[in-house]
């Protein structure tokens, strides 16, 4: 039974540490598809599947089978005494999707964790094949990677890094790929992304060729630049730079991969395969918790030999990979990638037409069902709002109120200045749940422009 008291200013309370402390929350009590229901009863359209998780929607019946099938098994087993059928079964599909150079998959309990196992992994590498000064990260500003200290530590989200800085090793970062602020006038896209991508070669020269374990980058980046994509050509010239000086390439698919994007890893897009790519939310589409880290044959080669020192408590968890194996068998059996492509489509042109009246619509910008909409004050200077108008967190609240969740996200640009909306809905969505959802959106987005009129 739920306990309630009251704090001093007389609101009531719980026993939980919530992730924001004075939060007051809605109790969600049920889903259905695309939509969630709270404890009133009010239905609220997942146009971000939480934080682009549920991929399936919510209540699946083949997967909520599946998970009680294998609770009637076999619950749990410490991987280090046994493996499982399920985890053996999922391993093996998920090597089948990848590229022809991967050959192991490593399972972990959330992105986070695949994150720390993917740095770690390769740092072992080099220790393995006896270069153990390769000990230095290269990642991305305006990048997120996760909130463990080591992933936090290649994040480049200043934010979220900024109470925890002392802790942090000092991994140096190169600009993202960001075309709609970065690209200049007249420069052709390609000649844009290998600017982008040679800031990785001069950092690899800067920290000292020998010394680089690997670059991690997000192949579309999520919650930091609002579903922005690498651009044509961009990862291409990076593994030519990673090959050039021996470093790994990380590809962080936590968020844009497993289908999100319209094909199963984001990568296949730009005709790249990684030596290293974390996987996560979409794996088990929120309905347990699980994550993972597919290494290419060689990396796995190497440290065969002499194993590799890392572990948690519940890597591979039956349960767990029951879920995940149920989920991407339904997308597969659905044919749910072809749906990711079409209602991407649907989902971009109906941004386009419900909030361009607005005139606050900087770029549309994103993959398959990944998308990300910036907001700006001025669209022909690409002037940001004002922080102190606080735009994103405003909408968050608006569309809340109108029944639909979304992820808007601010400082975009800098890390202060910059708002953005991250929409990310299940795979299932349908071309009136789209229209459903764009017209949410745009009236949450003039109930937020309204309440949080100030200097723009």
């Amino acid at each position: 039974m739920l306990r309630l008291f009251k704090g001093e200013s007389g609101r009531q309370m719980t026993s939980i540490f919530h992730r924001a402390p004075s939060a007051q929350l809605t109790k969600a009590v049920g889903g259905d598809g695309v939509y969630l229901f709270d404890q009133d009863g009010k239905r609220y359209l997942d146009g971000s599947g939480g934080a682009a998780v549920s991929c399936l929607g919510h209540n699946h019946p083949r997967v909520i089978e599946a998970i009680k099938r294998q609770l009637d098994t076999l619950a749990y087993a410490h991987t280090a005494f046994f493996t499982s059928e399920p985890a053996e079964e999922l391993a093996e599909l998920l090597i089948g999707k990848a590229p022809a150079s991967f050959g192991k998959v490593y399972f972990l309990s959330g992105g986070s964790e695949a994150v720390e196992t993917a740095l770690k992994l390769a740092r072992a590498y080099h220790l393995a094949r006896g270069e153990p000064e390769r000990s230095i990260f290269i990642s991305r500003r305006q990048s997120y990677h996760g909130n463990t200290l080591g992933a936090l530590g290649v994040s480049g989200n200043p934010g979220r890094r900024k109470p925890y800085e002392p802790l942090l090793q000092a991994y140096d970062k190169i600009a993202p790929c960001y075309a709609y602020r970065e690209q200049k006038a007249g420069e052709s896209i390609e000649a844009y992304s290998k600017r982008a991508a040679d800031e990785l070669e001069e950092a690899i020269i800067r920290n000292g060729p020998k010394r680089v374990a690997a670059f991690i980058a997000e192949t579309v980046v999520g919650a930091t630049l609002g579903a922005c994509p690498a651009e044509r050509g961009y990862l291409k010239r990076i593994r030519e730079i990673c090959d050039a000086y021996g470093v790994l390439y990380i590809a962080d698919e936590i968020m844009c991969g497993m289908g999100r994007t319209g094909s199963t890893f984001a990568f296949e897009t730009d005709g790249v395969a990684p030596d290293l790519v974390t996987v996560a939310k979409g794996l088990a589409g929120g309905y347990q918790a699980m994550g993972a880290v597919l290494a290419a044959t060689h990396v796995y080669d190497a440290l065969a030999a002499g194993g590799f020192e890392h572990g948690h408590t519940y890597i591979g968890h039956p349960t767990g990979c029951a879920a995940a194996l149920a989920v991407q068998r339904v997308i597969d059996e659905d044919n749910l990638l072809a749906n990711v492509e079409r209602r991407g489509r649907d989902l971009r042109a109906a941004l386009q037409s419900y909030l361009a009246p607005f005139g606050v619509v900087g770029d549309i910008r994103g993959r398959g069902l990944m998308m990300g909409v910036e907001l700006v004050a001025d669209t022909a200077a690409k002037t940001p709002f004002s922080p102190q108008r606080k735009l994103s967190a405003t909408l968050k609240k608006a569309a809340m109120a109108r029944g639909l969740v979304c992820y808007p996200g601010g400082g975009c640009v800098d890390g202060e200045r910059g708002d953005h909306i991250l929409l990310a809905p299940p795979y299932i969505i349908t071309e009136s749940q789209i229209d459903e959802l764009a017209t949410l959106l745009a009236a949450a987005l003039g109930d937020a422009l309204s309440s949080s009129k100030g200097a723009r």
